[in-house]
């Protein structure tokens, strides 16, 4: 219990440049110390839902290649968006942005994930573990 509030401290420093790999590779007492964080927040913070994530997909998985730039948390919901099969208007609708915002994030998440589509963009995230399978 005494160790959460510096570990909150440090994904909280660590979230903005996206570093998962340095969490997950401290194993199975670092997967606790980020469930018992969650536990203690409505809705789980994004970061610490994709460390979970990441943990869970690590056990027995090859390393991935990590991204050369992160995507940030809007990409990040954007994916997510994308992957339950809205459309860009729908998106737009949904988040308050512009269309033409939205585009832009689909831009930067393809461009960030070396994919031309959708479909390859969702794909590679999922092989990285940015969402769930």
């Amino acid at each position: 219990a005494n160790a959460l509030p510096p570990l909150q401290r440090a994904l909280t420093l660590a979230e903005s440049e996206g570093y998962i790999r340095l969490f997950i590779g401290e194993g199975p007492p670092l997967v606790r110390a980020l469930k018992a964080l969650a536990a203690g927040a409505e809705p789980i913070p994004a970061h610490i839902h994709r460390l979970l994530l990441a943990a869970r997909g690590q056990a027995g998985a090859p390393p991935k290649q990590p991204l050369v730039e992160p995507l940030s948390e809007r990409e990040l919901e954007i994916l997510g968006l994308l992957a339950q099969g809205l459309t860009n208007r729908q998106i737009s609708d949904q988040l308050y942005l512009a269309l033409s915002t939205v585009k832009g994030h689909n831009r930067n998440i393809f461009s960030k994930l070396q994919a031309e589509r959708r479909t390859e963009a969702i794909a590679r995230a999922r092989d990285l573990g940015l969402l769930p399978d």
